[in-house]
Parts: C-alpha cells; sequence; structure tokens
C-alpha cells in the first residue's frame, strides 16, 4: 500500500471518527437510582432531573436526594463513555499506535 493511498484511508477514518463522535453527543442517556432519574447528552450536559416522591421526602433526606442524584449522573455518564468507548473502539484497533 503506498502513502497516498494510506492517507486517503485515515482521512476516512478521521471523517468516521467524527461522524460517530456527533451521533453520540446527540444522543441521550438515562440514569437513574431510586428516587431519581436524570437524562444527559453525550457531551455529558445534564437535560433533566426528575426526583420521584416528592411529597415523602422531609428536610433530613436531602442529604440522601443529593447522593442520589449524583448516583443517577455518574450512571447516566457511564453510558455516555460506553457508547463512546464501543463506537470508537473499531478505529483504534484499525490503526493501532495512531490513537
Amino acid at each position: 500500500m503506498n502513502i497516498q493511498a494510506l492517507m486517503r484511508q485515515a482521512q476516512t477514518m478521521q471523517k468516521d471518527m467524527q461522524k460517530q463522535e456527533e451521533e453520540i453527543e446527540k444522543t441521550e442517556f438515562e440514569g437513574e437510582s431510586s428516587l431519581v432519574k436524570v437524562k444527559v447528552n453525550g457531551k455529558k450536559e445534564v437535560l433533566s432531573i426528575t426526583i420521584s416522591n416528592k411529597d415523602s421526602l422531609e428536610k433530613d433526606d436531602l442529604e440522601i436526594l443529593e447522593d442520589m442524584i449524583m448516583v443517577a449522573l455518574n450512571n447516566a455518564f457511564q453510558k455516555v463513555d460506553e457508547l463512546r468507548e464501543q463506537k470508537m473502539s473499531k478505529y483504534t484497533n484499525m490503526m493501532p499506535g495512531l490513537f
């Protein structure tokens, strides 16, 4: 394979990677814990937070609620990372050492 063909292949791969990244950024992910559901996008921006059973919460429960929000967010962010790794791994496996 000559260098020009290799460069064309690398450019094509770069465009494909960029397209995959754009798809991931547009995808919405949900994370949840027992009282909290969060929605984030592939850029890890929080789109919404939903709290179940709001009426049953007392002031003492706020710390627990904060922890649940953190768990739900981390769960959603983990899903972003998993999809990104799944979609991008094919590129890193094609040309080891370049990425």
